[in-house]
């Protein structure tokens, strides 16, 4: 794929969606990094089903901590491997209570020093919560990236690598966002809805749908 067609493929996704933003309910950036710790093998919606009860009660290091194991487990239980997420997510409010003075700190290696959080995760807060132009892969950025051949790549640090390369500056913010929802919600994993999507021509999957 040449520069200029992924240019004009973000260029649309822009125009659809100026202000994209994660569908994780947050207000903080604690919120929002308990909520992408959580949202590991979850899905968004039942992720934010837990934290619109747990944030109104504790929204903080140090109230999650108050809560203890047993407490934080109650409002979290729905959530795919909430034992080992509810030891994760103690451990590092612990950390960020001791450590950072109870704040999320703005640096790819102190958030990924914290249990619970890899590259992405780390990613996600550093772009969505920090305006940082990282760019977060996922299942879905993986698959749009290369379906469409946009960035392809072997792996997610292969298509975050040619993410960075390829997309211009003022898309890089806002990008992984895009892909996401375009991931999620059209570009979808068993059959793609290529006859709904606004980049079909400028996509060069193979197999396209008139869907």
């Amino acid at each position: 794929m040449n520069q200029s067609k992924r240019r004009e493929i973000l260029t649309r996704l822009r125009a659809e969606n100026p202000h994209p933003t994660t569908e994780l309910n947050y207000s903080t950036p604690f919120e929002l990094l308990i909520a992408v710790i959580l949202s590991a093998q979850a899905t968004d919606v039942g992720v934010n089903k837990a934290t619109d009860k747990l944030f109104p009660v504790a929204n903080t290091p140090q109230a999650i901590l108050d809560l203890g194991l047993d407490g934080l487990k109650e409002y979290i239980k729905t959530i795919g491997l909430f034992n080992a997420k509810a030891e994760n997510v103690l451990k590092t409010c612990r950390i960020l209570v001791e450590q950072h003075g109870g704040e999320v700190p703005e640096s790819r290696e102190a958030l990924e020093a914290l249990p619970g959080v890899g590259r992405k995760t780390a990613n996600v807060v550093l772009n969505t919560a920090f305006g940082w132009p990282t760019i977060a892969v996922d299942t879905h950025i993986f698959r749009v990236s290369n379906r469409t051949k946009l960035a392809p790549g072997k792996n997610v640090v292969e298509v975050e690598n040619k993410l960075l390369k390829v997309v211009p500056a003022e898309f890089k913010v806002d990008v992984h966002h895009w892909l996401i929802l375009h991931g999620r919600y059209v570009c979808v994993a068993r059959k793609p809805r290529c006859g709904a999507c606004l980049i079909e021509d400028l996509c060069e999957y193979k197999d396209k749908t008139e869907t």
